[in-house]
């Protein structure tokens, strides 16, 4: 257990850049384009504003209890979004560290140093895909936080230039539900990632050159020529949904929340019209209601026998 722990400590030091950096970047300069956003806002809602006066009555009016939780809502949304943003941008950088996760210590020939060191090819394998798929999106989701409350914390000041107290708008926003909502997300996004994740080590572990183009062509190729069959009346049932659980699967699983709707409908949708209904139908129920669908499992256990297979290519691929 310690030589695991010290296997993702240095998969974490050696891709800081992406893991680490590439989060907190992101949501520095997110946080100040919002800044910029609602401060021209501001500026340019003030001089239209002194040249209207039926809008200046309608700029600073007061606002009843049901505007506050509305605009509590936003708040959560907003602090939904910019952790979300951040996630996005974690699932481009596990995309690309998980092609050569595996690739890269074989080009240059590093592979011969570790192979020397007392540790299994199964223990340095799964250490990478717990960094991929536990440290990078727990990392993301910190950061995501710590940039989304202080965004919520400069939109309740400005909220109080237009007479709502930033107290009772604070009051009618929920942050630590949120909090708690996306941490609780985190073991269904590993369940989610895992066919994308195992796709991707498999192609990194087995291909000789190319892995991304390998990674790729595969799963499109396949696609294609699915398509093509059912152009020519062979199937008879939709290639959407071979593009869908298979290309899409492989393919695109490390995209959080990729499981919205797959088992129920979509929640936005007439009746869930105003923030606080939509947020509330996106409750924890809602999201893990995904694990009552087999094609997650499928999907799954495809992945966990995919990073089997990554595993034996790492214990016997020989490229000299």
């Amino acid at each position: 257990m310690k030589s695991f722990y010290w296997l993702v400590k240095r998969e974490f030091w050696e891709h800081k850049g992406g893991f680490f950096w590439a989060p907190i970047v992101t949501g520095i300069v997110g946080l100040v384009l919002n800044v910029m956003m609602v401060i021209t806002a501001e500026v340019m809602g003030r001089r239209y504003a002194g040249t209207n006066t039926h809008f200046h009555s309608n700029f600073d009016r007061a606002f009843d209890s049901k505007d506050l939780v509305a605009a509590g809502s936003v708040l959560d949304m907003t602090l939904y979004g910019v952790t979300f943003l951040l996630l996005g941008v974690m699932a481009i950088v596990v995309f690309f560290y998980c092609l050569g996760s595996l690739y890269d210590d074989r080009r240059d020939r590093s592979i011969l140093f570790w192979k020397s060191l007392p540790l299994s090819d199964t223990g340095t394998v799964l250490s990478k895909a717990a960094s991929a798929v536990v440290l990078a999106p727990v990392i993301a989701v910190v950061v995501g936080v710590i940039v989304g409350l202080v965004l919520v914390g400069f939109l309740a000041i400005v909220a109080t230039f237009h007479g709502i107290p930033a107290w009772r708008l604070l009051m009618e926003a929920h942050p630590f539900r949120v909090v708690g909502t996306l941490i609780a997300l985190l073991p269904l996004y590993a369940i989610w990632a895992l066919p994308t994740l195992g796709w991707l080590m498999l192609c990194s572990a087995w291909a000789r050159s190319k892995p991304f183009l390998w990674a790729i062509a595969l799963p499109v190729g396949a696609g294609i020529i699915v398509s093509w069959f059912g152009l020519m009346g062979i199937f008879n049932r939709s290639t959407g949904w071979f593009w869908t659980n298979v290309v899409g699967r492989l393919l695109g699983s490390l995209v959080p929340g990729g499981w919205v709707g797959q088992n129920n409908e979509l929640v936005i949708m007439p009746g869930h019209d105003d923030p606080a209904s939509v947020l509330n139908a996106l409750d924890l129920s809602y999201h893990y209601s995904a694990l009552a669908n087999p094609s997650l499992w499928v999907g799954a256990v495809a992945g966990i026998a995919m990073i089997a297979g990554a595993i034996w290519f790492r214990r016997w691929r020989d490229d000299s």
